[in-house]
């Protein structure tokens, strides 16, 4: 029984790798293929450097038409939380900050393809998250809200991420 097992395991295995197409360097055809993408330089945004520097990330990267951005908290340009205490409050100072990275791209929110929403607080996530309306006014993106038992500083009770795609240019 085992052994019919591993087999139907195999050939479905084999079955679905059999739609995937060979990697670029299984190709043996000396001319390269129509659909390769151009190498792309990552073009890096550093919204506060010090800080980025201090805790070792960057805030954005851009590699061709596709935006990461780096979760956006409630701090001032020296690293410290503002607004301690009131969810609301540094929700809106995070989107203050995910606004000017994207402006730097070229971008607003209707650019926005990903959000992820890291809270301390679920539920008062959930009394103020009506204001992300206001945020997204064509289309809300895809995206995850989690709950966390804590962010980077005790004080932080929400982190959001984005990635963004610019139409080419």
């Amino acid at each position: 029984m085992i052994r019919n097992t591993l087999f139907v395991t195999g050939l479905l295995g084999l079955s679905l790798l059999a739609g995937c197409p060979a990697p670029e360097s299984a190709n043996n055809s000396a001319e390269a293929p129509k659909h390769a993408a151009k190498a792309e330089t990552p073009e890096y945004f550093l919204l506060r450097p010090e800080v980025e520097k201090q805790y070792g990330y960057t805030h954005a990267v851009r590699i061709g038409n596709d935006i990461k951005i780096s979760g956006a908290v409630s701090m001032d340009d020296k690293g410290n939380p503002t607004a301690v205490g009131d969810l609301e409050q540094q929700m809106k100072n995070a989107y203050s900050d995910l606004e000017k990275v994207l402006k730097h791209y070229g971008c607003t929110f209707d650019d926005v393809v990903a959000e992820n929403v890291y809270t301390t607080d679920m539920a008062g996530f959930m009394k103020v998250s009506g204001y992300r309306n206001s945020i997204y006014k064509k289309q809300f993106p895809t995206g995850t809200w989690v709950e966390v038992k804590g962010l980077a500083l005790p004080e932080f009770m929400i982190e959001i991420e984005l990635e963004a795609h610019k139409a080419g240019d």
